[in-house]
């Protein structure tokens, strides 16, 4: 495994999922009460998620050069969609009321758009897209899964990481991971169009 990518992808992965954040919502979404309905969606939703990011990372790319659609161009527009995602991060407010109805959660909303939303699923198709060798396929591949790993523990530790951050704390990191994706989207856009002048 390389380290260099599997972190690159590890906190790309981090900063658009937010496992922290996901597990508050979740924790909103889902009745406390009932704990085989909060562990039958926490581990249905990420499983959907892992094996959609794994699907559009490895096939995404060709499933676009199909439909004439450049790598570059994608980065761009990933960059700008990611760019508008860490827009929101920073700006906007989330209010979360306790649900008490228990209802299938894990493909909507907690698989898309929380877990494998378009930000997740157009980083996938850039990282795998980027990896060079197999080592590094395998290391996004296993930051996936660790990330994935990290959001399914806190999901179903909610209750407990909803009352060590806090509200001010949630909000704090929402920011703060906004600023570092913002980072990253000018980036994935920077390098697009520096690929399609070279070409």
């Amino acid at each position: 495994m390389e380290l260099t990518a599997f972190l690159n992808a590890f906190t790309g992965f981090f900063v658009i999922v937010d496992p922290i954040g996901t597990a508050l919502i979740f924790h909103a979404l889902v009745p406390e009460t009932d704990r085989r309905h909060r562990v039958v969606m926490a581990v249905k939703a990420t499983l959907i998620s892992v094996i959609l990011l794994i699907i559009f990372g490895n096939f995404g790319e060709a499933f676009l050069n199909r439909l004439g659609i450049n790598i570059n161009a994608l980065r761009i527009s990933g960059g700008l969609l990611l760019f508008f995602t860490a827009f929101n991060l920073i700006t906007s407010e989330v209010k979360l009321a306790q649900s008490d109805e228990k209802k299938d959660i894990s493909v909507y909303p907690l698989s898309i758009p929380l877990l494998a939303g378009p930000g997740a699923l157009t980083l996938s198709i850039l990282l795998f897209s980027n990896a060079q060798t197999t080592t590094q396929e395998v290391s996004v591949f296993m930051a996936v899964i660790s990330i994935y790993g990290l959001t399914l523990v806190l999901m179903l530790l909610s209750k407990y990481v909803k009352k060590v951050i806090g509200r001010t704390g949630d909000e704090i990191l929402r920011r703060f991971l906004g600023v570092i994706l913002a980072a990253l989207a000018i980036q994935f856009i920077y390098d697009g169009f520096v690929n399609m002048m070279a070409a």
